[in-house]
This record gives structure tokens, sequence and C-alpha cells, in this order.
């Protein structure tokens, strides 16, 4: 319902996938592609805002961390992706990231990080306070965790600081 609500599908395209993966058992995004032509982007996003519905949702400046978890991923990784490797629970480790981060943080631990992983929400500001206290990196702020990965990175790159940007 979320590509139909998003304008990708209509209700009779969103059925006739439905029917098809009552019978084939295939996932219902790889049908959306195949039959309908949809993004495979189209279907990660969907895939998020629904993630998000479900996920719980945290304070990142306040929950505690563990240096294992955080050891997982470097300074870098942590801004360019806006994941916060937070704590092992059992073989499993929970990770932060934001609604409109979130399809990229899970593109980037599925490639990257070794444990599986379960991923928690927060809002922008948290998740960059969070960043700014276990992952300092000069010319980073709270705020740009707001902001795109790359043209972040890519600015700090250029300009030396976000306070030097024009």
């Amino acid at each position: 319902q979320i590509l139909v609500k998003h304008g990708v599908l209509t209700d009779s395209q969103c059925e006739h996938i439905i029917t098809e993966q009552d019978q084939s058992g295939r996932p219902f995004g790889a049908i959306a592609e195949e039959l309908f032509g949809v993004p495979s982007e189209a279907i990660e996003q969907a895939w998020a805002d629904q993630y998000c519905m479900m996920a719980e949702w945290i304070d990142a400046g306040l929950v505690k961390t563990d240096p294992a978890a955080l050891a997982t991923v470097d300074r870098r990784q942590a801004w360019q992706f806006r994941i916060l490797p937070v704590r092992f629970d059992a073989a499993e480790l929970m990770v932060c990231s934001t609604q409109e981060h979130l399809v990229r943080a899970l593109e980037f631990a599925g490639w990257k990080i070794q444990a599986s992983c379960y991923f928690v929400l927060t809002d922008p500001l948290s998740l960059g306070e969070a960043l700014m206290k276990h992952y300092p990196m000069a010319g980073m702020n709270p705020a740009a965790a707001e902001t795109r990965p790359s043209s972040t990175i890519v600015a700090i790159a250029i300009h030396g600081s976000l306070a030097s940007m024009p």
C-alpha cells in the first residue's frame, strides 16, 4: 500500500502483484519490478518506510553504547552512512540511524558489518549529537546529520568545515 500511496502503483497493480506473490512465493518487490517496471529505489524506500512504522525509536544521545559495537565502524563511516552501532544483543548488533538515511545505512551494514544487525531509529539531531560524542570529526556538528551524507563529506573535504561553507 505504500507504493500505492506514493503513486508508484495503482490498487489494481498492487492486487495483481499480491495474487502473483501468493502463487509463486516470490518477494513483492521483485514482482513489482518485473511486471510494472517499479524502480528498485522505490521498492527500497517503501520497505524503509514500512520498517519505520514498526521499528523502535530511541534517543540516540541517551542510549548506553558498547565500545565493541562502536568499534565495528570508523568515524568516517559513521558520519557518511549516518549509522551508530549501539550494542550487541546476543549475536545481533543494534544499529541506530534515521528514517531519512535508513536505506543507505542498511546497505552499508549489509556489506561492511560482519554481525547480524537490527535497526532502531532516532531523529537526525539526536543522531548527530551521538555521532559527535562517539565519533568526533573536525568540521562536523549535530546538525550535519540532517543533511545528505555525501554532500556534507564533500563540503568538508573542500572547505575544511561546515562553518567555512559558502
